[in-house]
């Protein structure tokens, strides 16, 4: 994988569109989902999914290395996230549909109550801080490792890790009852 990222991005850097396809091809759905857990409705995040290939395109030179290309991605839709809430500060965040739920009608009897708390944990995702909900779904649910998401958002390690430690203790704050039992 890491010789195929290396060699798509050379590709990507030479101004091959045919290279820009295959990242398109490769990463399209990672990066609409990931616009869809950040809270963009259907429509905006399939908007902001395409300007973030076209920013891509347009900064190919700023490309480093293939091991790069996948934090170097998140990190552009990451910003046009970003932007996007800037100009639209008075849209209303939708509820990520991220983590798929299996019908509960499919689901056996013990596992109804599993259900119930992925519930609560992707309303309590959703709830978060843009800040805090951009490491949670970076390393959670896109399932970058600490360093590609740190590079991903733009901070150093420490900082990530930092916040990805106050989200998970406002997550559990917000799960746990008072007396420590599940909501």
């Amino acid at each position: 994988m890491e010789k195929r990222q290396d060699s798509l991005a050379g590709r990507l850097r030479a101004g091959n569109r045919t290279a820009a396809a295959e990242l398109v091809d490769l990463y399209y759905e990672q990066i609409y989902l990931f616009m869809r857990r950040l809270g963009h409705s259907c429509q905006v995040s399939e908007d902001l999914t395409q300007e973030s290939f076209l920013k891509a395109w347009q900064h190919i030179g700023q490309l480093r290395s293939g091991k790069a290309l996948n934090s170097w991605l998140y990190r552009i839709a990451g910003n046009v996230s970003k932007l996007h809430w800037r100009r639209h500060s008075s849209s209303k965040v939708v509820r990520i549909e991220g983590i798929d739920v299996p019908d509960s009608n499919n689901a056996q009897w013990g596992k109804i109550g599993q259900l119930e708390q992925l519930g609560r944990l992707r309303d309590g995702v959703a709830t978060l801080p843009m800040k805090l909900k951009e490491v949670v779904v970076l390393h959670y649910m896109q399932h970058l490792t600490i360093a590609e998401a740190a590079e991903a958002a733009g901070l150093r390690e420490g900082t990530f890790k930092s916040r990805l430690s106050r989200a998970l203790k406002e997550l559990r704050r917000q799960v746990i009852s008072k007396d420590g039992e599940l909501l």
